[in-house]
């Protein structure tokens, strides 16, 4: 039989195994709940991270689609016009059409357009309309005056700023300044006229290189037939040179400086007689005084102006052709100039 110590140590052997149990059954609960919270905490985190992921992929397509539609919209005009093969060229008004019209004639794949109507005349303080706007927005080439004679050239650019613009006035020097302002109608002037057909065909060539030869040969050509109008114009109008004259449209004054003309210019509108009578005045005692034969005007000008001092005077009215509208056949230029001759060689 167990004694009295031995039952008591066994009593707490049984304690102590009872109290061990239940502290591991305490631990083991302890160690499941952290490990569920680590798991919970785990999906959690995945959970977000897809969703981060997924927010960022998201991001990335919207900001592809908007820099393929930027894109798009960069290059609209370009696509829409060299698609087709077509090299679209527009000029900005007649005597701009008639130097392009001999640089492209037999030219490949080769649209030309005048923007304004060919009967506009000049473009000083012409306003742009939607259908210059349209022909403008699929150009590829734009051909200029410059010097200011398109003032809206900017509106142009803005419209399609894919295309190239060729300034014709660009080897143009010494131009004439109008009360500080230059005046731009430089092509009444066939040296100046010269200089504006060869920077087109250069710029031509650089621009739509399949058709070089074909520009080339067309600038030769009317290269040729311009020098020999230069040469008639100066032998048969050289007996002008020193004589005073009154202008009374600056779109001859390149002319009359080419001829040697002492020319008076007076600014005036073309279309009205809007002249002061003291202006008159002053211009009827000065061609008195000076003894001055010639009154120049442009063929379409109101004459009233022209008139009025010829009567108070001994001059007689020219009234020349500057080359601003007319046909379209690819010597109007030239026509237009011989025109001129004919008409100066009856001033006695």
């Amino acid at each position: 039989m167990p004694n009295k110590n031995e039952k008591t140590k066994s009593e707490k052997e049984k304690k102590k195994t009872k109290l061990d149990k239940k502290n591991n059954k305490t631990k083991n609960e302890k160690g499941n709940n952290k490990t569920k919270s680590e798991e919970e905490l785990k999906i959690e985190l995945d959970a977000k991270y897809s969703k981060y992921i997924k927010y960022v992929a998201i991001a990335i397509v919207v900001l592809v689609l908007i820099t393929v539609i930027a894109v798009l919209n960069i290059n609209r005009n370009k696509n829409i016009n060299k698609d087709d093969g077509i090299t679209k060229i527009v000029t900005s008004f007649y005597p701009m059409y008639i130097i392009a019209e001999n640089l492209v004639d037999g030219a490949s794949n080769v649209e030309l357009t005048n923007m304004a109507d060919v009967n506009v005349g000049c473009l000083h303080d012409y306003t742009l309309k939607t259908e210059d706007i349209k022909k403008v927005e699929n150009a590829d080439i734009f051909i200029s005056n410059g010097l200011g004679m398109e003032s809206f050239i900017s509106k142009l650019i803005e419209a399609n700023q894919d295309m190239d613009v060729i300034d014709s006035s660009a080897k143009i020097e010494n131009p004439i300044l109008d009360e500080d302002e230059t005046n731009p109608h430089i092509w009444t002037s066939i040296d100046n006229y010269l200089k504006q057909v060869q920077t087109v065909a250069i710029e031509l060539k650089r621009l739509d290189p399949g058709n070089e030869a074909i520009y080339e040969a067309n600038r030769r050509a009317y290269i040729a037939k311009l020098n020999r109008l230069k040469n008639e114009f100066k032998n048969q109008l050289e007996y002008l040179k020193d004589d005073r004259a009154i202008c009374l449209n600056e779109a001859f004054e390149y002319m009359g400086r080419d001829i040697g003309l002492q020319l008076t210019s007076i600014q005036t509108d073309h279309e009205e007689s809007t002249m002061s009578a003291e202006t008159l005045r002053n211009i009827i005692d000065m061609a008195n005084t000076q003894d001055i034969k010639i009154i120049i005007i442009d063929k379409n000008d109101n004459r009233a102006n022209a008139e009025t001092i010829a009567n108070e005077t001994n001059a007689e009215i020219y009234a020349l052709n500057s080359g601003l509208t007319g046909s379209l056949d690819k010597d109007a230029y030239i026509n237009a100039m011989k025109e001129n001759i004919e008409i100066l060689k009856g001033v006695n």
